[in-house]
Order: structure tokens, then sequence, then C-alpha cells
């Protein structure tokens, strides 16, 4: 039996404080110690670059990027949970690598929580490597906290 697959058009638009609510929807949906507003709100008044991956009316998935010198960090990625396993965080990673290359970043550099191994294969498969661990990173339940497992990508 043949299986038909669905051609979903996605395009990249900023995202802006008009569509916040959209992107807060997903990011509460997503990660357990979600960012709120203020986080998103900083990253656009600091002008970093933060994209959301459209088809039509549906938000797929979002990223926020900070430009450092010759070295670009990856801050927050996420797809929503209908459209993940479909290969859209491999499109944001590309349109992530690309914009930070034409910044002249030699290096791309991110945290994933050490428990996300979905998040870390992910990054892996992209050609991610793991370089080291920042202790107590993020908050966990309890009033505990998570390593998070540097990675980087020489650009």
């Amino acid at each position: 039996m043949n299986a038909q697959m669905q051609t979903i058009e996605a395009t990249f638009e900023r995202m802006t404080e008009a569509t916040l609510d959209a992107v807060l929807a997903v990011e509460h949906t997503v990660y357990p110690h979600p960012w709120q507003r203020q986080h998103f709100a900083d990253c656009l008044a600091s002008g970093y670059q933060a994209y959301m991956l459209t088809a039509g009316s549906h938000l797929l998935g979002y990223f926020v990027v900070m430009k450092g010198y010759e070295e670009a960090h990856l801050l927050n990625l996420a797809v929503a949970p209908p459209y993940q396993r479909q290969g859209w965080a491999q499109v944001m990673l590309d349109a992530v690598q690309l914009w930070a290359r034409g910044q002249g970043a030699q290096w791309l550099w991110l945290e994933a929580r050490a428990s996300n191994t979905r998040a870390i294969h992910v990054y892996k498969t992209h050609g991610f490597h793991c370089v080291g661990e920042r202790k107590n990173y993020y908050p966990a339940e309890g009033g505990r906290r998570e390593h998070a497992v540097v990675m980087n990508l020489k650009l």
C-alpha cells in the first residue's frame, strides 16, 4: 500500500510582540520549564534573530539565536507537537546555520537539557558535538536543577 505524503509549504516569519501568544502556546506545551513572555520580549528588544516557521495559519516551530564574536548561540528552538518528527527541527537548524555563517560565525553553540535525549539526538544528527556540561544549569521539578549538555557545530 502506498502512503500519500502530505506536502506542507512552510515559510519563515519574524517573531514579533504580536506573535508571542502563539509562540508561548507552543513553548508551554513543549518544555517542562518554558520561557516566559518577558524572555522572548527581551530577546526581541535586544535584536536577536527570532523566527517562526509557519504553514498558513499553523505555527510549526520557532527559534531564537544570538550573534556573538565569530560565533552564534542558539537560545531556543521548538517544534509544535503536531509537527514533531517530520524534519522541521532540521529545517530550522539549517536556517540558523545559514544565518550564522552569513554573520561571519565560525561556531554555533547551544545547551540542551541532559534528560532531553531526543533533542540531543536531533542536534547530533545535524552535526553538533557534545563538548561539555553546565552543572545545575536548568530548573527542574521540586526546586532541583538539571545539567545541560553543551554542544557546538563548526561552521
